[in-house]
């Protein structure tokens, strides 16, 4: 009898080798005469035991990790076809206690089925919410959409629901879903791992919400650093269209609706909705001014609803279970899960799907095993390169939109970076600014402008030049910046560097009373 061994396809695992002990695990088998299947998955988001091989027992699949071809004939001698016990031995992967602890509805199948094998995507509840959709009006699917209270996973926050309705109700010749896989900030994954791990999701997604809008065609615009989620998602939506999930009369129900992967050029602007509008345009990726909203005036001018890749891939199930089950996760207005991206210094990094509500202190220590140094945590920034930095003291905060907008942080894309007691943040603060400036589109004068004076105003206290002064110069700056600016990211770039000044004066050589 086969044994089927899985082995992850993921970029990380990839990073780490993946490649190198799948071919080593298929030479062991045939050299002892093994019948092994080797199946390529998604990786189970526990990035610090990739490559991580799992093996399929009638008691369930049994993980080993991370695992180097070197590793690979031990494995063999120790019985690890039928789960035997190793030193990389795990036990059951479902009872790994980083697992077990989560609550996982987008990232259902994420390293469990082969992601590009349709078969096996709907052997696991796959095109169950199309199904459903297909027998539900356009407005029926909008109102399951806007009652389990989805919002935007991407950043904004923005009810999807009250988009999709905006988008349905505008008159036009030709609508378009786009889709913002254009995933730059610093400390995120989850667009990646579902693109490379579960592609028919996302396919799934956008094609319910063409249906809920009346749009035909859809892009999924993905940043080119990608280069394996692109290939993933041009093989998945071939699969898709050739067994008759995408194109016209999808499986005879007379909606139509196709997809096509549009590849960026690297620019963290273009993450923006309107700047990655015009660069599906073929032009250079600008802010556009609002009004007029993209529900409205998008995409060659015609009503586009936008959502991110996490947005989109979390609607299927809600059409297969329903709104009050994707709804009854999450704490207030934060309803449903969150996958998030726990990076940088941390034993046990990786992806953790969570129902909002979730504290920092649960994820740092619980998942994220503390510091890799072994040193204490001092700071921790949530939401990309334009998100507040926080202490320890703020270590029990849920994590949820609201609490996090009360203490002037933002939930962003998911994604936590955690520092221990050795970092800089007034070099951390800089930092923000720089970046600022380098990834500025040039549109607006307080971004443009802004954030160049402004990393030449942290220079200057840091240097302890002038530094009353220049703190409250900065300050003025900041101000402008945030209510100026034409986007979020001049706009929110104050967000790290307050927190910074505010939390961390010290690094600085300020005052803390001189700082409030």
């Amino acid at each position: 009898m086969s044994v089927t061994v899985y082995v992850p396809r993921d970029a990380a695992a990839l990073a780490l080798g993946a490649d190198a002990t799948a071919t080593a695990v298929e030479a062991e088998a045939k050299r002892r005469g093994e019948d092994v299947h080797v199946v390529r998955n998604g990786s189970r988001g526990m990035v610090w035991l990739e490559p991580l091989v799992e093996v399929q027992t009638p008691a369930g699949r049994v993980a080993y990790g991370p695992v180097a071809p070197e590793d690979v004939p031990g494995l063999f001698d120790a019985g690890f076809l039928t789960g035997g016990d190793h030193g990389l031995g795990h036990g059951p992967t479902d009872q790994m206690a980083w697992l077990k602890g989560q609550e996982r509805l987008t990232f259902a199948r994420v390293g469990i089925t082969d992601p590009l094998a349709l078969d096996d995507y709907l052997a696991h509840a796959g095109y169950r919410g199309l199904k459903q959709a297909l027998e539900l009006t356009p407005a029926e699917i909008v109102a399951q959409v806007t009652e389990s209270g989805l919002r935007g996973r991407g950043g904004a926050a923005f009810p999807t629901g009250i988009k999709w309705d905006t988008v349905l109700k505008a008159e036009a010749p030709q609508k378009y879903i786009a889709c913002n896989a254009d995933e730059g900030d610093s400390g995120t994954f989850s667009d990646r791992m579902i693109m490379e791990g579960d592609p028919f999701a996302l396919i799934e997604g956008m094609t319910i919400a063409g249906r809920a809008v009346g749009a035909t065609f859809g892009y999924i615009y993905v940043r080119s650093e990608y280069p394996h989620a692109i290939r993933a998602l041009r093989s998945a939506i071939d699969t898709a269209r050739e067994a008759g999930w995408l194109g016209n009369d999808i499986r005879g129900s007379g909606t139509s609706f196709d997809i096509d992967v549009r590849v960026g050029a690297g620019a963290y602007i273009c993450g923006e909705e309107t700047s990655m509008l015009d660069s599906l345009e073929g032009k250079r990726g600008m802010i556009r001014p609002k009004p007029p909203l993209p529900a409205i005036e998008g995409l060659f001018g015609m009503p586009t609803a936008v959502n991110n890749v996490v947005s989109l891939a979390s609607v299927p199930i809600i059409l297969d279970r329903g709104a009050k089950y994707y709804a009854d996760y999450g704490v207030g207005r934060s309803r449903g899960t969150l996958p998030i991206q726990l990076a940088g210094n941390l034993k046990t990094p990786g992806l953790v799907e969570k129902a909002f509500g979730v504290t920092l202190r649960e994820l740092i220590e619980d998942y994220g095993g503390g510091t890799a140094s072994g040193r204490p945590p001092r700071a921790v920034q949530i939401g990309g390169p334009l998100g507040a930095y926080f202490d320890e003291s703020h270590f029990d905060l849920p994590l949820d939109y609201e609490e996090l907008s009360e203490n002037l942080g933002i939930v962003g894309h998911g994604g936590i970076v955690v520092f221990d007691d050795t970092v800089d943040m007034a070099e951390q603060a800089r930092f923000a600014m720089e970046f600022c400036g380098i990834e500025s589109c040039g549109k607006c004068t307080p971004c443009r402008v802004g954030s160049t004076r402004g990393t030449e105003l942290i220079e200057k206290i840091m240097h302890g030049e002038d530094k009353s002064t220049n703190h409250q110069q900065l300050l003025g700056l900041l101000d402008v910046m945030e209510n100026a600016s034409l986007c979020a990211l001049g706009g929110m770039a104050h967000l790290p560097v307050m927190s910074a000044l505010r939390l961390f004066p010290e690094d600085f050589g300020l005052e803390a009373s001189h700082v409030e």
